[in-house]
């Protein structure tokens, strides 16, 4: 399952960094942004590149303006996947950051933002990150969920979510095509206790909606369509507690 797209249309670093902070949480260095009083936390688990990318940390600014308090660990530890490293391609690497294992590293800051308050939590995670959310979603240890373009996700992950899912997918994505796409809204709708979503984006590609052209205004179009429905999501189900 290891494809071009999970690399390619490498993130923008020539925006502003956001206006949260990095500090640790459960030993993993965060982005934080969004007020420390908010009840409700969400936590953004990003792509091979990192918790750094600029465009992403404005995503967590823009769901953090929404009532959230917003973490975004780093799960590879300083060490994201950097294709101008030719001594570390991308095959080793990912063994080395087992989607699977993201869990292991999700649990901890999950349970510290409990104990700091947080009354529920939601999670969202962009290609790399999809594996966790969904492992979070079988353990319940989430009161709901997004995916994005999601990678390295089969029939059965979906198969076993407990808790609310959306999932937005790209048009053009070999990781995961709209064919498999349809088979996770087949299950979904299977579970109709599980409120689910599932949208394929026309004309979008792999990463679309945190590796954009921030000077394009069709990708940045197309990007905020699918932060807004994410954002909706967490408020219709995280909203209530």
């Amino acid at each position: 399952m290891v494809g071009g797209e999970c690399i390619s249309n490498h993130p923008i670093f020539n925006t502003s960094s956001g206006v949260g902070y990095v500090t640790n949480i459960a030993g993993v260095n965060t982005y934080v942004t969004g007020s420390p009083l908010a009840i409700l936390a969400i936590v953004l688990i990003s792509d091979v590149y990192g918790f750094k990318p600029p465009l992403l940390r404005k995503i967590a600014d823009k769901v953090a303006h929404h009532g959230y308090f917003v973490a975004v660990p780093d799960f590879f530890h300083g060490e994201p996947y950097n294709r101008d490293n030719a001594s570390r391609p991308f095959t080793p690497w990912l063994k080395d950051h087992d989607p699977a294992k993201g869990i292991e590293t999700a649990k901890p800051i999950i349970e510290a933002l409990k104990r700091k308050g947080a009354s529920a939590v939601g999670v969202a995670g962009f290609c790399w990150g999809a594996r966790t959310v969904t492992n979070l979603g079988k353990a319940k240890l989430v009161k709901a969920s997004v995916l994005l373009h999601p990678s390295y996700i089969t029939v059965d992950d979906i198969r076993g979510v407990e808790v609310p899912i959306a999932i937005l997918g790209a048009e053009h994505d070999s990781l995961s095509p709209p064919k498999l796409l349809k088979q996770f809204q087949q299950v979904l709708n299977a579970k109709p206790e599980i409120d689910s979503y599932v949208k394929i984006f026309p004309n979008v590609s792999h990463g679309w909606t945190v590796r954009y052209d921030p000077n394009d205004p069709k990708a940045v179009k197309a990007a905020g369509k699918a932060h807004k429905i994410m954002i909706n999501w967490f408020d219709k189900h995280l909203k209530k507690f």
